[in-house]
């Protein structure tokens, strides 16, 4: 389930019980900048975790690889596939992020920033 900010995620048939949320908002940093940050608060099969992490400006629409590391690091095995494997909601997600950040396509990446946010 997506609203602007938040993504509500649970298992489909065949997966291992999980629920996930997903909080994000924009936060300005004084050395950074614009920054998203990202809250992740849920359970993998019965073991709770919460987890935050943030993206700079220009690769905050990679987010659902950051997401998809940060759900295997508390339990979610990669085989399973992506936590956000339903596009729609991806793409809405994509989007609002896309509108907070005031972003347009084009815009450059700055590569320290990718290394800096761990891809």
């Amino acid at each position: 389930m997506f609203e602007p900010g938040h993504l509500h995620r649970t298992n489909l048939p065949g997966m291992p019980e999980f629920a996930v949320d997903i909080y994000y908002e924009v936060r300005h940093d004084a050395e950074q900048g614009q920054m998203m940050h990202f809250r992740m608060v849920g359970s993998f099969a019965g073991n709770a975790f919460e987890d935050e992490f943030e993206l700079h400006r220009d690769t905050a629409f990679n987010f659902a690889s950051s997401i998809t590391r940060l759900a295997a690091k508390h339990g979610f095995h990669p085989a399973f596939g992506a936590v956000l494997r339903n596009h729609k909601e991806y793409d809405l997600m994509f989007d609002d992020i896309r509108e907070k950040l005031k972003a347009v396509p084009g815009e450059p990446v700055n590569l320290d920033h990718l290394l800096k946010d761990g891809f």
